[in-house]
């Protein structure tokens, strides 16, 4: 069985090969005439809109770093033990559920009382043998990437069908006492799921919103002060068996505040309907792409200018966490946030490697799409708003991605719109040509714009990526659902403009909006 999946993934492989480089002769071709017609404008411009001008800067910096690592690695330069540290909470309005494997906390204590809603604050899931190890100071130094400690957060509201996978994978890797589930005053079994795996369980009694959850069990367990860093999963996340040597190798070096987690979509078609694997490949097709080709870039230590530290898989330094605000008013999601603040305050370097890899479940339907999408992009928007601009080398880099993403969104809307003014005076001839000024308007256009210029301009290099993609995952299905990448790429597009305005207009309170999950236990 083996020898035939290797064969058929060779073979698969091998047609996307010819697939990609026949397209690539042919759009080559036709572009080659079209820029004979049009000066090179369009031939560029179109370009320009399939892969765009940040990915080819950040692709440029990435073979850089791979050049500089490659050299040292040939050299044996072995990087230095890196430098620990850690920090402190406050509370209101939570319930322990459970503590650790053996299910016993440390002592309660703090201001809650039945009449003020219940609560009652816990300080509990240190080992006695880390808190020995601080100095008065809360740092370890000197040592080895093996010995950093690491506690794992993972903020779930309404998440009963994929907690226990997430608690599972995280399992496989951490000891179960330094595992740390806040439930977000979730309406179903949540809570009672994770407290049953014998981790860490703490309870919101109040919708807080994911960022205010996070903020609560850090401050509860006073995470900041037992570990040297924390790791923020999502309740859908599931680790590779690398993740957690990858994360403290990176975090060995003194100067990185925080691990960037590696993301891949989960890909299990045989539970997705065809609009779900749709999702799911086109995810994958861009998680390949931004990873490898622009935050690989953007995260060598000698550009640090990533604005995003996914917060799907995570890693924080526990002395830079604690200078973080994890929860300001006003945003939507947390991961923009918490970036920009490591940024903007100098607390060190954003790393991220192939080996911090983990696994993320997509959205199954258009709907849930759309909505994540929505809030992902409002997210980054408000937190451009609320950070504002400060005179950095991060600044100037993300300035030339929002400009390439608002000309890049607005370009291909308005191209795909005059796609279908063409097309429809091409369907319906004379009909249409006789409409007054339709027909003027249809003349100006296809003198500059023919229909085959657009669809070859902008579908032709977007398949291109798809094949190559196909290529390399060795996924022939990619070949069909490539086919409708790029009206979700216009959905994209759509998003990114009409949340510009919502940013500045409106404030988010954080809220969680589950989408449909499936369990993701094998």
């Amino acid at each position: 069985m083996r020898i035939v999946r290797f064969a058929g993934g060779l073979l698969t492989g091998l047609v996307a090969l010819l697939l990609t480089v026949a397209l690539f002769v042919y759009w080559f071709d036709y572009a080659s005439g079209l820029a004979a017609a049009t000066g090179g404008v369009l031939a560029y411009a179109f370009l320009w809109l399939a892969f765009g001008a940040n990915l080819l800067l950040w692709t440029v910096m990435g073979l850089l770093r791979l050049t500089e690592e490659t050299a040292r690695s040939v050299f044996g330069r072995r990087p230095r033990d890196g430098v620990r540290a850690v920090p402190r909470a406050d509370s209101r309005d939570r319930v322990l559920v459970a503590a650790g494997a053996s299910g016993a906390a440390s002592e309660l204590s703090g201001s809650g009382h039945p009449e003020g809603g219940g609560t009652a604050l816990a300080d509990a899931g240190q080992r006695p043998s880390d808190v020995a190890e601080r100095d008065s100071g809360g740092t370890v130094e000197g040592s080895a990437a093996e010995d950093i400690t690491l506690a794992v957060v993972i903020p779930a509201h309404n998440e009963e069908p994929v907690i226990d996978g997430a608690i599972a994978s995280a399992l496989s890797l951490f000891d179960r006492w330094d595992i740390y589930v806040v439930s977000d005053s979730s309406g179903d079994a949540t809570a009672e799921i994770a407290a049953n795996t014998g981790v860490n369980v703490l309870e919101l009694l109040t919708n807080r919103g994911k960022a205010g959850a996070i903020e609560a069990v850090i401050e509860e367990f006073a995470l900041t002060d037992n570990y040297d860093g924390v790791v923020i999963l999502d309740a859908d996340t599931e680790l590779d068996e690398g993740y957690v040597r990858g994360a403290k190798r990176q975090l060995s070096d003194p100067a990185v505040a925080a691990v960037a987690g590696f993301v891949e979509s989960e890909w299990k078609p045989r539970e997705r309907t065809f609009v779900g694997r749709l999702i799911s490949a086109y995810r994958d097709r861009l998680y390949f792409l931004l990873q490898y080709f622009m935050r690989f870039g953007q995260t060598w230590k000698r550009t640090n200018t990533s604005f995003i530290v996914p917060g799907f898989a995570s890693v924080y330094r526990s002395s830079a966490l604690r200078e973080v605000e994890i929860n300001p008013k006003g945003l939507v999601i947390e991961d923009f946030n918490m970036t920009f603040e490591v940024q903007r305050k100098r607390l060190g370097k954003i790393s991220m490697r192939p080996d911090t890899k983990a696994y993320s479940q997509d959205p199954f339907t258009l709907r849930d799409y759309y909505k994540q999408v929505g809030r992902w992009t409002l997210g980054f928007w408000q937190t451009v708003r609320r950070h504002r601009v400060w005179p950095s080398v991060f600044w100037l880099a993300l300035a030339l991605y929002i400009v390439e993403v608002v000309v890049v969104s607005f370009a291909l809307l308005a191209t795909s719109l005059l796609g279908v003014f063409v097309l429809v005076g091409t369907l319906w001839g004379e009909t249409a040509l006789t409409v007054p000024y339709f027909g003027e308007g249809f003349t100006a256009v296809t003198a500059i714009l023919p229909l085959t210029a657009i669809v070859i301009g902008l579908f032709v290099p977007d398949y291109m990526l798809t094949c190559f993609m196909a290529m390399v995952r060795r996924r022939p299905s990619y070949l069909l659902y490539g086919v409708f990448f790029f009206p979700i790429r216009l959905v994209d597009a759509y998003l990114s403009l009409r949340m510009i305005p919502r940013a500045w207009t409106a404030d988010s309170d954080g809220r969680w909006s589950s989408p449909i999950r499936v369990s993701n236990k094998s």
